[in-house]
């Protein structure tokens, strides 16, 4: 079954950051009854999760699910994904991986680390928030975020708030941690937000976050996130897709 993608002149020149950080200039359609060629071809290509590509062998422990965390500090500033992704890498090689061991790096240890990665924007405040959440997770947590799952209870509105707790998470890193975290907390499927969903409209599939749940298995959703978040922050991608899925 084949599905054709088309692409039609940017109807107005809209600032991206009106559309989401995508452009509106982007519209296609589906062709013609399913969009399974679609999918496979995204999770296929792009359905790699960022903690993979930062190197994290992500289980329901604490050491993986503290390194997920320092990952969505990270990639919850202005800052790009690859920087991101990199400065996570080498935070970890560092051995700054559990929050003990982030608590007691000094500031400038940690500074140097984000550094190797270039993320040199905003290195200075991010070493000290990353402490500081480092700090909370052993406080609050026990430095288990395990403990955290049980208190949201399943509610992704409360995970949300809990993760918002930690100096340096925001409600744009909420969403990355419950994005991720959906392949070993289950029960916070599907974790489809507004990043997610602005990848759908670009390629012409239905937002809503039961429909995108629809187009693949329960344990293929975290790679179909990112790979719709993928096509949302980048102007290549969805030509890339287009051709791969003729």
């Amino acid at each position: 079954m084949r599905v054709v993608l088309c692409r039609f002149p940017p109807p107005d020149d809209t600032p991206p950051a009106q559309t989401g950080g995508v452009r509106s200039g982007l519209a296609w359609v589906l062709m013609p009854r399913s969009a399974d060629g679609l999918v496979k071809t995204l999770l296929r290509v792009y359905g790699r999760t960022y903690a993979e590509e930062a190197g994290i062998k992500l289980a329901d422990r604490p050491g993986p699910l503290y390194q997920l965390l320092v990952l969505t500090s990270l990639l919850g500033k202005r800052i790009s994904s690859g920087v991101a992704l990199a400065s996570a890498r080498e935070v970890f090689a560092a051995g700054y991986g559990t929050p003990q061991s982030m608590v007691d790096a000094s500031w400038q240890e940690r500074v140097d680390a984000l550094g190797r990665g270039h993320y040199r924007r905003y290195d200075e405040s991010t070493s000290r928030l990353l402490g500081a959440a480092a700090q909370h997770c052993l406080d609050r947590w026990g430095g288990d975020l395990r403990r955290l799952r049980r208190e949201a209870g399943g509610d992704p509105r409360r995970l949300r708030g809990l993760l918002c707790e930690f100096p340096g998470i925001g409600p744009t890193g909420a969403d990355i941690f419950t994005r991720e975290v959906q392949a070993v907390w289950p029960e916070f499927r599907p974790a489809v937000d507004a990043k997610v969903s602005a990848g759908a409209r670009v390629l012409h599939l239905a937002p809503e976050p039961a429909s995108i749940a629809r187009l693949a298995a329960p344990q293929d959703l975290p790679r179909l996130a990112s790979a719709l978040v993928r096509v949302a922050l980048s102007r290549r991608l969805p030509d890339e897709i287009a051709t791969l899925v003729r």
